[in-house]
């Protein structure tokens, strides 16, 4: 009887992890595509709201399809585009370790953010778990701004901060409730992000021989909607700090990637500084909702 009851639970999981771990190559599809950034981010976001559409037609979810986005839905397509992109040019300048992890520091970063705009007060143990991210960020970097010492890094590192305030404010857009089910919101998202990057699309031209038309297929289907697919159906399933908890299973991802694919090696102290923000931003998911708890609690 338990196995019954604990074995969907496991299966969405599962579904969490599978999406970390796809979102998680990214980097290393861009890197074997070698595109300007833009490209691969069009092609991540158009492809993968073709394949959710495709998804939906086939599927019980075809009447969802035609609807009147939010206002709220678009401003957040624009926002995905631009953290994809940031991201993506990021991990060009500064190594993929750099820039997954500047990344995950946007949950503590909207907490702060949340802290004046939305009135939540941060206790001390918000203070401390925001303390110890910064701690590791700077151990990350080596207790240093320019680590490698080049013109590169800094670039990498300003790309870094851009992708770290667009996702934040992604996520904090996306904490206000929506009258639109998460596959409608995902789509138009996903469509809305595609359309802002289209104009830099046409604006910069390259040649894409077969080979790099494949990675491109590739990053649409793996990142661009696998991922997206199994983030929603877990999402819709799991409990949001136990959904965030999963997700830090994608630097984990990029990590292992960036060094067995490209020899990115991290030192003792890096790799330290790593645990740290994963383990701050895990402590954070659990405050925030334990917070949310005691305040439907009170409400009621």
């Amino acid at each position: 009887m338990s196995h019954s009851v604990n074995s969907p639970k496991l299966s969405f999981i599962l579904l969490a992890i599978t999406s970390a771990i796809c979102m998680g190559t990214i980097g290393t599809l861009a890197r074997f595509a070698a595109l300007p950034a833009e490209h691969i981010t069009f092609y991540r976001l158009f492809l993968g709201a073709l394949c959710l559409l495709v998804y939906m037609l086939a599927s019980s979810k075809r009447s969802q399809i035609l609807h009147k986005p939010g206002k709220r839905t678009l401003v957040n397509g624009a926002m995905l585009a631009g953290f994809m992109f940031f991201y993506i040019q990021a991990m060009n300048y500064t190594s993929m370790a750099n820039a997954v992890m500047m990344v995950y520091l946007a949950p503590l970063v909207s907490a702060v953010f949340a802290h004046f705009i939305f009135k939540e007060r941060l206790a001390f143990a918000n203070v401390l778990a925001i303390a110890i991210a910064l701690l590791g960020f700077a151990m990350m970097m080596q207790f240093s701004l320019a680590a490698s010492g080049s013109e590169n890094e800094a670039l990498g590192l300003f790309y870094g901060v851009l992708s770290l305030l667009t996702y934040s404010g992604f996520m904090l857009i996306n904490r206000k409730p929506d009258k639109s089910t998460p596959y409608q919101s995902t789509l138009v998202q996903l469509l809305t992000g595609a359309l802002c990057l289209l104009p830099l699309m046409l604006v910069s031209t390259p040649e894409i021989s077969a080979a790099q038309a494949l990675w491109l297929l590739a990053i649409g289907i793996i990142p661009g909607f696998i991922a997206i697919l199994c983030a929603v159906k877990a999402l819709r399933n799991l409990p949001a700090v136990t959904f965030g908890t999963l997700a830090y299973v994608e630097p984990v991802a990029v990590v292992c990637f960036a060094w067995s694919l490209f020899a990115e090696t991290l030192t003792p102290l890096q790799l330290s500084g790593c645990t740290l923000i994963i383990l701050a931003g895990i402590s954070q998911g659990v405050l925030t909702q334990r917070a949310s708890a005691r305040a439907v609690k009170t409400a009621a």
